[in-house]
């Protein structure tokens, strides 16, 4: 397998994997006669150098939707894809399992080379909201509660090796000859070599930054929390808050995600590209990754910051594992997901004590969590399962969910949400959306919450959320 590379930096496909694409295409057709639709792909080799990220960010059509997630520290994983083939919506109480249905279904019709394990084949890339019906606001439009999108174009790097997918979904008045035209077409836009912009290092203009609700109430949301768990409602709610950024010009998506990827590089860095605005992160949190009958995840809470001071960083480390608030609120989070995960597996194994995750402006205690099962349960149904464990909701979850909008006072949309991709296999992972902006324009929604227990105190809280907005505040605001 192999792709040719062609001027100005665009790909085009070598002789025999046109021909195979072809005749993918041939039995594509033939099939969407017999079920109504079926999925078409090829898999090719890419040049090992190659950046999806930065190829997706320069190739990227206006309007379409776009994604990107890549995890720099884990050899360099990345993911980016462009355009939607089709698209996989839903909302209520039964979204994962409607998404995963419709995502099966497709999957049983494609045709496609033989998966080889490193990133060949059509995959499905989007998210969820963090509610059954969440972003309802208007600056959430496109981004309905379940959306996973089957990309046209997708580039996949894992252990040093790029492959480029395109994909196609045949119907039944489609022909194989228009379909081959399209996807040569996608190909020869991709444009590699092409860095992701700078941002600028002294921008001109004024950046305002201001809280879509006054601080005060957000202490007040902290206190009334409180009360409600000492009168033994629930043992925790996460509250988060919203903190917008005005820039005199348009945020530079492809900037802030090279500024993420370079500062962030232990973090699963992504962007969501929808209509006109972007939903990106860097986020800490691993929600579950698949790997055939493996399942593994890590329970994250508990929070501090960090020192420019090693002495200093590894005593604020050591207060937090001997902070009783934090390791009681990492033992809620922990002992939810085991829970959710035992019965669906042979075995789920965690460790006794929680260890200290150090990222560029913050420590947590998490604690990983593997599993093996005992049925294949999808990646997405897996998400599911797990969504929203209690680092992002509360426990009891029925308790704590009326309870969040009430004290916040926000739509989060995807804030807090699944992010992330699965194929054929219904192999994949999901990442909890934290760290994370929306970018519409000049205009920048940061998010940033944590987790309220018997001993939260209103302006501690406060604070630890301004920590967690560092990730993006000071990339955002010049």
């Amino acid at each position: 397998m192999a792709v040719v590379s062609t001027a100005p930096g665009g790909f085009a496909l070598a002789p025999a994997d046109r021909a195979r694409l072809h005749k993918h295409l041939v039995e594509a057709v033939r099939r969407a006669r017999r079920h109504g639709e079926a999925l078409a792909a090829v898999t090719v080799a890419a040049h090992p150098g190659t950046d999806p990220v930065a190829v997706a960010v320069a190739s990227r059509r206006d309007g379409e939707p776009w994604f990107c997630l890549e995890q720099p520290d884990r050899d360099g994983a990345a993911l980016a894809a462009l355009g939607a083939v089709d698209e996989l919506e839903g909302a209520g109480a039964r979204r994962f399992a409607d998404v995963a249905a419709r995502w099966r279904s497709l999957a049983s019709h494609a045709v496609c080379d033989p998966p080889d394990g490193r990133g060949s084949g059509p995959l499905a890339v989007g998210g969820f909201a963090f509610a059954p019906d969440g972003g309802a606001a208007p600056h959430w439009s496109g981004y309905a509660p379940a959306s996973l999108h089957v990309p046209e174009a997708a580039l996949v790097r894992r252990a040093g090796e790029v492959r480029l997918t395109l994909c196609a979904l045949a119907r039944p008045d489609d022909t194989a000859d228009d379909l081959l035209a399209r996807l040569e077409r996608r190909a020869g836009e991709l444009r590699a070599g092409v860095p992701l912009p700078l941002l600028d290092p002294d921008p001109a203009g004024r950046f305002r930054v201001v809280s879509a609700m006054p601080p005060e109430h957000y202490e007040q949301a902290v206190a009334r929390a409180t009360e409600r768990i000492r009168a033994g409602e629930l043992e925790k709610v996460v509250l988060a808050r919203e903190v917008q950024v005005h820039a005199p010009r348009p945020h530079e998506v492809g900037a802030v995600l090279g500024v993420l990827r370079e500062a962030f590089p232990s973090c699963h860095v992504f962007a969501v590209g929808r209509g006109d605005s972007t939903f990106l992160a860097a986020s800490p949190e691993l929600l579950i990754r698949r790997d055939g009958m493996r399942a593994g995840t890590l329970a994250l809470a508990g929070s501090t910051r960090r020192s420019a001071d090693p002495a200093v960083d590894d005593h604020l480390g050591e207060r937090l594992l001997g902070s009783a608030k934090d390791r009681e609120e990492q033992q809620i989070v922990t002992q939810r997901i085991v829970r959710a995960l035992r019965p669906h597996a042979l075995w789920v194994t965690a460790p006794d004590d929680p260890q200290v995750v150090r990222i560029a402006n913050i420590q947590h205690l998490g604690t990983p969590i593997r599993a093996q099962l005992a049925d294949p349960v999808s990646a997405v149904e897996l998400a599911g399962l797990l969504h929203p464990t209690p680092a992002v909701g509360g426990e009891p979850h029925a308790v704590a969910a009326p309870l969040i909008p009430a004290l916040e006072g926000l739509d989060r949309g995807w804030y807090a949400g699944p992010v992330g991709w699965t194929d054929l296999d219904e192999d994949g992972e999901f990442v909890v959306a934290l760290r994370c902006a929306l970018l519409e324009g000049a205009v920048a929604r940061c998010y940033a919450g944590v987790g309220v227990v018997r001993d939260s105190d209103p302006a501690a809280e406060l604070a630890e959320t301004e920590v967690k907005l560092q990730a993006l505040l000071p990339v955002l605001a010049g």
